[in-house]
């Protein structure tokens, strides 16, 4: 592994359970051996993670999972996320399937924006993808959020060759008749779906090429995230495609992930990590011990990742 200038971190994904109600066929196995709860991080140990980092120049925290939402009253880990000094923006990835009963909470509790993984509109085919049942469900969510007034919320697409790739189309209306911004990614090989076994990749060029086809596209301003951004010309609409493989984005890439079991990672696909876990429960030199792994981590991120990941999505936060 290849290691390029040292980064400044801004970003940090935390994952907050390893667990879902889900089993997509790109994240993890159907049969699943889930982290021990013993080993997971309590609120408060990642609220002391969090609140070194963002004195280290940390400004958003992203949740996820597995999915963050089967993890009781996350609610109160995103209200003391939020109290930490330096006011970090604080948002959640999540299927949406659990977001009707819990939307209003989230928003109470002061969780800026929601990102929701969509990946087919069509009930057949999300049992097929998801190995569960429950689209009603998530399309529920989409709407819950907007009653508890989130905004700036997008919607996450895995396309996958042969199994979703088709309902480009409808995800774009979908996401326009609800004033969200409709994001497509490159399925990316993981050990989790068998190093892209489980389903065709669509490169960049092809999804960007299919959304074309509905209407053309007028580039917008990149911005700190992952995505090429764009202004479909026809609706006003806003699109993103996230083409890690096709396209990496490392020499720009601002984030560290925080498993749920306490390892901080450098990158989703290659190595670099270190478990925090003992030492944030030891309570004895936290803070420089914290710093110390920013500092290595950092400075270890690849140039450019190989384009395979040996973990399971679930187990890192995606």
């Amino acid at each position: 592994m290849e290691v390029g200038a040292p980064r400044t971190i801004t970003y940090l994904r935390v994952s907050v359970t390893d667990r879902c109600n889900l089993r997509c066929q790109y994240c993890m196995p159907e049969d699943q051996t889930f982290f021990d709860r013993s080993d997971v991080l309590t609120f408060e140990e990642i609220r002391s993670v969090a609140t070194v980092l963002v004195d280290h120049g940390v400004r958003k925290i992203r949740l996820t999972g597995g999915e963050p939402l089967v993890r009781r009253d996350v609610h109160k880990l995103v209200a003391m996320l939020k109290a930490i000094p330096g006011e970090p923006q604080v948002v959640m990835t999540t299927n949406g399937s659990l977001l009707a009963r819990q939307a209003k909470a989230l928003k109470d509790a002061g969780l800026d924006r929601l990102n929701l993984s969509i990946d087919t509109l069509r009930p057949d085919r999300f049992e097929r993808i998801s190995r569960r049942p429950g689209l009603p469900d998530v399309l529920a969510g989409v709407d819950a959020a907007r009653d508890a007034g989130f905004t700036g919320t997008k919607i996450n697409t895995v396309v996958m060759g042969g199994i979703n790739d088709d309902e480009i189309p409808d995800l774009l209306d979908y996401a326009a008749a609800r004033d969200i911004e409709q994001r497509f990614i490159e399925f990316m090989p993981m050990a989790s779906n068998d190093h892209g076994l489980a389903a065709q990749r669509v490169p960049l060029s092809e999804i960007r090429r299919r959304i074309e086809a509905h209407g053309p596209l007028e580039p917008c301003e990149r911005g700190s995230g992952p995505a090429d951004r764009f202004i479909r010309k026809n609706t006003g609409a806003r699109v993103g495609i996230i083409a890690a493989i096709s396209l990496p984005f490392c020499e720009t890439c601002n984030r560290l992930r925080l498993t749920a079991v306490g390892t901080m990672r450098s990158c989703l696909f290659e190595g670099g990590e270190l478990s925090v876990r003992d030492l944030v429960r030891s309570g004895v030199g936290v803070e420089q011990g914290l710093v110390d792994a920013l500092e290595h981590l950092r400075r270890i991120k690849p140039v450019v990742h190989e384009g395979y990941g040996y973990v399971q999505m679930n187990q890192v936060g995606g």
